[in-house]
């Protein structure tokens, strides 16, 4: 062989090895443990819902990626029918989405959690997305409150009452620390492995536009909203006495405002009870139902006996 012809050879190899692009996991190596930005800042573009739970070592977290902007115009008609009713609870709290929402999110739950309040940990936040921690330990995770009724309704009317109390006690645990929720249906408490109630789901914030007691309301009115179904199917009148036992420690301002709600969506126990007119016209009446018996003159919360409104 040529020397010459060999040497050239070696010199054109070492030149398009040094030319050649480094692969990718040496311009992107893999996050080391505890670099939760790196990890999101690495995660994130391949991820394609807008939620997901990953591992990050031993770690569950939750990545929770900015969506499109949500349109004003949904909220139109929400805000027509809190007009129509004079029920300022009912006024509609936009959901903003996009990165925006993102934003929202990570400042609301830094503020409950410092308010000691059961909430996912902000790990890690970027423009387009955040990590969060998860709300399980080891290997046990948290349960939706859903399930817990449902699994509590299939026992018996007290199992139910038993779990449901939970709720209402973990929503009064948020309001005398001096806060509130944003959407506090079951399906956003999630009970713990400890036994704790946590808390989720924060992409808008009602006291943007409501003052404090209407943000409240609104807790308390949204967990009927989801739950009152299964309760006025079990124990309605029990149900009241826990109902109005937990709303004793409540300001008398947000007392007074479920009263008013009371009055004023009396007549949409009349909504019809056929299935066919979905799921949400029956969880409406459900509601209206349960708090005409509730707000009732002849109603009487410390016993179980107290005679149920047939107006």
């Amino acid at each position: 062989m040529n020397p010459l012809r060999s040497r050239a050879n070696r010199l054109q190899t070492r030149k398009g090895n040094a030319s050649a692009p480094a692969p990718l996991d040496a311009l992107n190596p893999a996050p080391q443990p505890g670099d939760y930005a790196a990890f999101l800042q690495s995660t994130l573009p391949q991820q394609s819902t807008g939620v997901a739970r990953h591992r990050f070592g031993t770690q569950r977290v939750w990545l929770k990626k900015a969506g499109p902007r949500h349109a004003m115009w949904r909220y139109h008609l929400l805000a027509a029918v809190a007009k129509a009713f004079r029920l300022d609870v009912l006024t509609p709290v936009p959901n903003p989405g996009g990165e925006a929402a993102i934003e929202i999110e990570a400042r609301r739950l830094r503020a409950l959690g410092e308010l000691g309040l059961r909430v996912p940990t902000v790990l890690a936040q970027q423009a387009g997305g955040m990590l969060i921690s998860d709300l399980g330990e080891g290997n046990r995770a948290p349960i939706v409150l859903n399930e817990r009724l449902d699994q509590a309704a299939a026992v018996g009317p007290a199992a139910l009452l038993a779990v449901w109390r939970e709720g209402l006690d973990a929503i009064a645990l948020v309001h005398s620390r001096g806060s509130y929720l944003s959407q506090a249906f079951a399906r956003n408490l999630m009970y713990c492995p400890d036994g704790t109630i946590g808390y989720i789901d924060f992409e808008d914030d009602p006291g943007e536009s409501l003052a404090l007691a209407e943000c409240q309301v609104r807790d308390w009115l949204s967990y009927l909203h989801s739950t009152a179904a299964l309760v006025h199917a079990a124990s309605p009148r029990s149900a009241g006495g826990q109902w109005h036992a937990v709303l004793a420690d409540a300001s008398d301002e947000v007392r007074e405002r479920l009263a008013i709600a009371a009055r004023r969506v009396r007549w949409l126990r009349h909504l019809p009870a056929n299935r066919r007119w979905g799921r949400d016209t029956q969880r409406v009446r459900a509601v209206a139902r349960l708090l005409t018996r509730w707000y009732s003159p002849t109603f009487d919360p410390t016993t179980r006996s107290a005679p149920l409104s047939r107006k």
